[in-house]
């Protein structure tokens, strides 16, 4: 089965300039915790509900902007990858939200844990995906609470 064939492909993104406010707004909006960063169409970057509070209101700066906390280096997928492909990708990387772009690297959709686990063929393969993203890291295991 190909990423196209389950994806989301109404995507809300954000720009980079806008506020973090209208990046939660639209996060609230799609009931989701995490949305591309498009210049034209073109992904820049990612920005998660969590940068939002631990790379900004955390630190007192709640006038910043989407482009102080949101990350760069996004990990992007393609809809014609194979859905097995794309759950070993969001895996590896530990994302649950996979952004999916076309030859021009445009957004032309999103891939989620939730879709994946939709499809009855990459049920475990889902679940084995999101028990790897929320393994917690090395450095999260030498944390004292």
């Amino acid at each position: 089965m190909k990423v196209q064939q389950i994806m989301t492909t109404d995507v809300a993104c954000c720009s980079a300039t806008d506020s973090i406010q209208k990046a939660a707004q639209a996060m609230k909006r799609e009931n989701c915790g995490s949305i591309p960063v498009c210049e034209n169409r073109r992904v820049v970057g990612i920005v998660t509900d969590r940068d939002i509070v631990l790379k900004a209101v955390a630190q007192g700066k709640c006038d910043a902007r989407v482009e102080d906390c949101m990350t760069k280096a996004v990990v992007t997928g393609r809809p014609d990858m194979d859905a097995h492909e794309a759950a070993d990708l969001m895996a590896q990387h530990q994302i649950r939200r996979l952004p999916i772009v076309d030859e021009r690297g445009d957004l032309c959709g999103i891939l989620s844990i939730g879709d994946l686990a939709t499809v009855d063929i990459h049920v475990n393969e889902a679940g084995a995906a999101l028990s790897k993203i929320s393994a917690p890291t090395e450095a999260q295991n030498n944390i004292v609470h």
